[in-house]
């Protein structure tokens, strides 16, 4: 007698995209289906647990290596804030997925915990490297003064605050003419 294996279901269907997404592939997590933690037995979880910490330590991993690179690459102040403000991007990809609410609760809050604190010793990292830079002799202290500013300027951890729809929203890009704020032109 001889069986088929059918599709694997959620498991199989999670699992495949933490795969893809892991290796950037970029698959659509909104399609995701929803696990309950009934659905499978504890080892199960714990297999689906590597999976996902798995996938998103790999990914961490090359947003990591890319930023230090940008970071080391970059001629000035400006490129390096630009830099860091375009890596945020990646950071919150990554929270999304370890948020994305088709995991159960306990699962989604565990993995955001560990991605948060991620961060936050990434961002303790860079400063700490500022601060290594500093106490050697040959740095610049004005340089390193610089980097500092743009790094706390142009914060990781920003990813980690809750963003409201429309608080920091920009008045030039307001509808309504009326609404925006007036131009005012300074000649000297």
């Amino acid at each position: 007698m001889s069986r088929y294996w059918g599709h694997g279901g959620p498991y199989e269907t999670w699992v495949d995209c933490l795969r893809r997404w892991a290796a950037e592939e970029n698959p659509r997590l909104d399609t995701l289906p929803r696990l309950a933690q009934e659905d499978f037995p504890a080892e199960t979880w714990e297999r689906f647990a590597l999976h996902l910490g798995e996938a998103l330590d790999t990914r961490l991993k090359a947003w990591a290596d890319r930023l230090t690179e940008a970071l080391l690459a970059a001629p000035d102040e400006f490129s390096a804030g630009r830099e860091l403000a375009q890596a945020r991007a990646g950071l919150l990809t990554v929270r999304a997925v370890a948020g994305h609410p088709g995991l159960p609760e306990s699962l989604r809050s565990k993995f955001c915990e560990l991605v948060d604190s991620q961060i936050k010793d990434l961002q303790q990292q860079l400063e700490r490297r500022l601060d290594d830079l500093a106490a050697a002799n040959g740095s610049d202290p004005r340089w390193v003064e610089q980097r500092r500013r743009t790094l706390r300027d142009n914060a990781l951890t920003a990813t980690l605050m809750p963003s409201v729809p429309g608080a920091a929203d920009d008045p030039w890009a307001r509808t309504h003419a009326a609404d925006r704020p007036r131009r005012r032109v300074i000649t000297d």
